[in-house]
């Protein structure tokens, strides 16, 4: 019973460690965020606003801004995402065009400024109380542009088809377009915003939260979304529930004997 119960752990270990082993090589090579806090982005790069006007980075960030990175016919999390940031920002006490404005940018050259526009409506529409339009802004862009920020984000994405596998997240820049911090996932707390918000209005980089998103989805490119990893979070569990039943065999084992010897 006890090589059965080692043999499964060994295989829950070597199961879990290939898992991560590929998500970082993944992560490192092609896809995710290879942090940059305490770095600047351009912010004289040229994007289009919800008009088609050229605009400047440096006309939106003059306070702690959030920056959103996504697609606009993003079949995934883009919409979860800023669904999120919605969701945290009526629970929080902060006042837009005060202490925070918003960014939202999409990675692929197709979109168009209409397509911003209307996108733009949609989540202004969804608070429920008025929030001031001019303090969130839907910038498109050309290939260059678009380049030279997500390098400078350090945000890693591929196209798929018509679609892109990507990771999901919030950046929060300083009011000179330095990167705060990274907020991981589709949902937030109110606390870590309020938080990143005040060391951006500080200037002072801050710790990343904790990657979620990373280990516990992946994408399903059938699906066309990120989906809940079974497979990677059930090892985990095979993992410590065989290395506690070990445990606990190898002490009973050892109590039985030295019982034994003490008769």
């Amino acid at each position: 019973m006890i090589r059965i119960l080692r043999l499964l752990a060994v295989i829950a270990i070597f199961f879990f460690t290939s898992q991560i082993g590929f998500a970082q090589r993944l992560a490192t090579t092609e896809l995710g965020i290879d942090e940059k806090l305490g770095q600047n982005i351009p912010l004289d790069l040229v994007f289009f606003d919800e008009k088609g006007d050229s605009v400047q980075l440096g006309q939106f960030i003059n306070r702690p801004t959030i920056l959103s990175l996504v697609y606009f016919n993003c079949p995934g999390i883009c919409t979860p995402l800023i669904n999120g940031l919605v969701d945290v920002l009526e629970k929080y006490d902060g006042t837009p065009g005060v202490d925070y404005s918003l960014l939202t940018i999409s990675f692929d050259e197709t979109d168009t400024p209409s397509l911003a526009l209307r996108k733009k409506k949609n989540y202004l529409a969804s608070f429920r109380s008025e929030f001031p339009e001019n303090e969130w802004h839907f910038l498109t862009g050309d290939t260059a542009s678009i380049a030279a920020l997500t390098d400078a984000v350090g945000f890693r994405y591929k196209r798929d088809g018509k679609d892109f596998i990507h990771p999901g997240l919030l950046t929060i820049l300083a009011e000179d377009g330095k990167i705060i911090r990274y907020l991981f996932g589709i949902t937030f707390l109110p606390f870590d915003l309020k938080m990143a918000l005040n060391e951006a209005l500080e200037g002072r980089p801050g710790q990343t939260s904790a990657r979620v998103l990373r280990f516990c989805f992946s994408y399903d490119p059938e699906g066309n979304r990120y989906a809940f990893n079974l497979l990677k979070v059930s090892g985990t569990v095979i993992l410590l529930f065989a290395l506690c039943f070990v445990a606990y065999l190898v002490v009973t084992t050892r109590a039985r004997r030295t019982h034994g010897e003490a008769k």
